[in-house]
């Protein structure tokens, strides 16, 4: 097995882009190529079909190698749920939250866990693609490393380097990180990746000249030229630009501190006639047709968030004015009369009152549910999927929202008391069924749901995102360690 790390001058910069292409690209070469990001943090996550969770780009990752995505393409998952702390997921499993002096006091631990998972790999795969976090030159970090170059290392690989020029200075982020790397490690760069370029190439004719004499034996391999239309999935946020999308009636979508899973959004955005816009102050849910309440890494903490700031009463007067409200996973819970977390297993701890358009409380426990779900709608089936430690118990009779069926059979799911919908489902957009029914419910006149689901969609991407790597990088370098 070989080794290729997708290294980045700094967070943002395209890692997962290009690692994503990257995957595409040797699988489309017949290669066995698998990912792997040893340690990731983000609060989208993806439930594997044995239980337990992964970062969600390394699940999309998964899909472009044509592969089902396992607890070992992501073997640490660091979810966020306060300014300092965050839960630490082990191989898909919660392990309980962790300041973050105190995961570092584990780094001996972690390493070994890491070593055992990449070398589980060695005969798994031709290829592991390796994404890098951040920067690999994190001074006060490289000595406990575990997700840039000590992997790469580890397996003996190579790797390539990313740096972004949309946000200025990409000249100075490659010969930076160049210079501060260890002289052990520059042997093993492929080069260089320019990404995000706007405008016309013929007036950046020639980077690989201009970075040489700044950092010489790091050459440039091309420039990606900015394609907002190939993104598969964000992975930590989006850009400015994909905070408000589309033309039509408007789709707000929440966005608390601490918000989680904010794919979900997704799916509308190849939708016509509609608008999707992230809010984060009430006065901009005017004029909304379906307000959102995505999910939370830290419901409590978001939902004193929300009380504070004067949304109980925007949204409580929007369901008045007849509004569509929706509240997934998290945002369910909000929607109900109660919250009650007392030992802060899902971040905050404390007892909070809800927004109360939902007859339900909410409960938290340690046994975290992560499962897959089969969902249906006017009749087309799908994989959706729950992540949570809340346990949401009604307060009087209520109608489900859905049935679904999962390992125990056929269930009902979710809350319905007229325009005020709620469910523990992350992925319940992904089919056009779904969002014509909620066009159809907040009467968005012009909403034209895209007919491709999105799992189909995601495939089309992953072939471009290889075609356009292919046509502006020079693979060469990497057809040449491969041996291809």
């Amino acid at each position: 097995m070989k080794a290729i790390g997708v290294l980045g001058t700094g967070s943002s910069v395209g890692k997962t882009w290009v690692a994503t292409a990257l995957c595409a690209w040797l699988r489309r070469q017949g290669v066995r190529v698998a990912p792997c990001k040893t340690q990731n943090m983000s609060n989208n996550a993806w439930a594997l079909p044995e239980g337990g969770e992964i970062a969600r780009a390394q699940a999309m990752q998964a899909e472009a190698c044509g592969l089902q995505p396992t607890a070992e393409m992501n073997p640490i998952l660091l979810k966020p749920s306060g300014r300092l702390g965050s839960q630490l997921i082990l191989n898909g499993q919660a392990e309980g939250h962790l300041a973050a002096q105190d995961y570092y006091l584990q780094h001996d631990r972690l390493w070994r866990h890491v070593t055992g998972v990449l070398d589980g790999w060695r005969e798994r795969c031709d290829v592991l693609v390796l994404e890098g976090a951040g920067s690999p030159v994190e001074l006060n970090l490289m000595d406990r490393d575990v997700v840039n170059l000590r992997p790469v290392r580890h397996l003996d690989g190579r790797w390539l380097l990313v740096g972004d020029i949309d946000r200025g200075g990409v000249f100075a982020q490659l010969a930076g990180t160049w210079n501060l790397l260890p002289g052990a490690d520059r042997p093993r760069s492929l080069g260089a990746i320019i990404n995000r370029f706007r405008g016309d190439l013929a007036l950046f004719a020639d980077p690989d000249a201009q970075l040489a004499p700044y950092a010489p034996g790091l050459a440039v391999l091309g420039t990606l030229p900015l394609r907002r239309d190939l993104q598969p999935e964000a992975e930590d946020g989006f850009d400015r630009g994909d905070e408000d999308r589309g033309t039509g009636d408007t789709v707000a979508w929440i966005r608390y501190p601490r918000v989680a899973n904010i794919t979900d959004c997704q799916p509308w955005w190849d939708d016509a006639g509609v608008r999707t816009h992230w809010v984060n102050d009430p006065a901009q849910l005017a004029g909304a047709k379906v307000i959102v309440l995505p999910g939370s890494k830290n419901t409590l903490g978001d939902l004193r968030w929300l009380r504070v700031n004067g949304w109980y009463e925007a949204i409580a007067a929007a369901a008045q004015r007849g509004v569509l409200i929706i509240g997934l996973c998290g945002g369910y819970q909000m929607l109900g009369e109660r919250l009650h977390d007392p030992e802060g297993l899902a971040g905050d701890a404390g007892s909070e009152p809800g927004i109360g358009l939902l007859p339900i409380t909410t409960g938290f426990r340690p046994d975290k549910i992560v499962q897959q779900v089969t969902a249906e709608c006017d009749g087309r089936r799908w994989q959706a999927y729950e992540i949570h430690m809340g346990r949401s118990t009604p307060t009087q009779p209520c109608d489900a929202l859905q049935t679904v069926s999962d390992a125990n059979g056929p269930r009902p799911e979710g809350q319905r008391r007229g325009n005020v919908w709620g469910t523990y489902l992350h992925g319940w957009f992904e089919v056009p069924e779904v969002r014509r029914k909620v066009a159809a419910a907040a009467g968005l006149a012009d909403h034209r749901a895209d007919p491709t689901p999105w799992a189909e969609k995601r495939q089309e991407v992953y072939a471009q995102m290889a075609d356009h790597l292919a046509a502006h990088i020079d693979l060469g370098p990497v057809r040449r360690y491969l041996g291809l």
